[in-house]
């Protein structure tokens, strides 16, 4: 079978959700023995172990295309999309899996030419505050695209699958993400960048986007008496104005960190050894950081979205949405109760890692691609 992805900005890379599910995905069907090709945007250089062989280069055996495009927001995603899928047209593959309501504007056009189309919806992009209203109507153009033309649609929680079945009468398939079980790292490079200490932060990472809620994190923060830093993991997408806004904020207290986007040792470091993991989102479908955090042991406190409620359950703390008094109050509480904290930690990571396998994503998006109609 011949696979082929479309609609992340690049990978290898954690970037953002997309970005590791498709990396995910990819490299395991690979090893298994598929051919895969992945669509890469241009602007956005591959990294990691690699190699050219004339037609593109590889990633753990995915080939990787580059689709050239625009550098600027608005046209950047719409121009891969679509120089993209006529690329597409000419591979010869078994399946085309579009991933993210943007992307899945052009999914038609696959599926006129014969070929096997999947969607994934990493969740309701419209929604995201970041985008304009020409944005906003072709990522809604891309989720009718996908609802009336795709051969299978993907969800990542089960308010998605509602609405999609609510608003478009679609029956979807609830694939949730996965999760590696991690091995936790002492303090070292986190030590010597930033000056941190086991226990003595709270960690927010994220793309530094309206949507996640960050200006609710510290402005909370900035109330609370406490000797503990606030770590900001992640980098602008698009948001360039929002960016501005949040760096204003955390330069008005000391005790804030912004370390724009990290991954490898330090991303891992950081994991392991924060105090409490905040996700203050708006609008999710489903945080990959939020699976990691966890995965890591983390005690975390999260916005009572849908989203997040599915992933946690009743093992870690909520705070009404957007409700900057209750997120003071409740990290307030965890900050004084070091107990709470550490139950959190003793069963975050033993339960999100049963509940969330790659696995079982990779078996199940096996069966769609090769055309069982079971509901799964």
């Amino acid at each position: 079978m011949k696979i082929a992805m479309i609609g992340q900005k690049r990978i290898p890379s954690r970037e953002g959700g997309v970005e590791v599910v498709v990396t995910e995905l990819s490299t395991r069907l690979s090893a298994m023995g598929y051919q895969v090709e992945a669509y890469n945007r241009s602007g956005y250089h591959v990294s990691g172990k690699e190699f050219d062989d004339g037609r593109g280069k590889l990633y753990k055996g995915v080939r990787i295309i580059t689709v050239p495009t625009f550098r600027n927001g608005k046209l950047n995603a719409i121009v891969y999309t679509v120089l993209g899928t006529l690329r597409a047209l000419f591979g010869r593959y078994d399946v085309i899996h579009y991933h993210a309501e943007g992307p899945c504007i052009m999914l038609w056009l696959p599926k006129l030419f014969g070929i096997r189309v999947v969607a994934t919806i990493h969740g309701l992009d419209w929604q995201r505050a970041k985008w304009g209203n020409f944005a906003s109507y072709i990522l809604k153009a891309g989720e009718k695209a996908a609802a009336r033309y795709a051969d299978e649609v993907i969800v990542l929680s089960r308010n998605v699958q509602d609405y999609f079945k609510d608003v478009y009468h679609r029956e979807t398939h609830y694939i949730p993400n996965g999760v590696n079980r991690p091995e936790k790292k002492e303090v070292r490079e986190i030590g010597k960048k930033y000056g941190l200490k086991k226990d003595g932060y709270i960690l927010f990472v994220a793309r530094l986007v309206p949507e996640k809620g960050l200006h609710y994190l510290i402005e909370a923060f900035r109330g609370i008496n406490t000797d503990k830093k606030l770590v900001i993991a992640g980098g602008s997408s698009h948001s360039f104005e929002y960016m501005e806004k949040v760096q204003k904020m955390a330069a008005r207290d000391k005790r804030i960190l912004m370390t724009d986007f990290v991954q490898g040792r330090v991303l891992e470091e950081l994991y392991s050894n924060a105090y409490v993991f905040v996700l203050p989102s708006d609008v999710e479908g489903m945080a990959i950081s939020l699976l990691e955090a966890m995965s890591y042991g983390n005690c975390c406190l999260v916005s009572d979205i849908k989203e997040n409620i599915e992933v946690v359950g009743d093992k870690a703390e909520a705070f009404a949405k957007g409700n900057v008094e209750d997120l003071k109050r409740k990290l307030t509480g965890l900050l004084k109760s070091p107990d709470i904290v550490d139950k959190y930690k003793k069963e975050s990571s033993g339960f999100i890692c049963a509940k969330y396998s790659w696995s079982d994503v990779l078996e199940q998006t096996l069966a769609l691609y090769r055309n069982k109609r079971e509901r799964l």
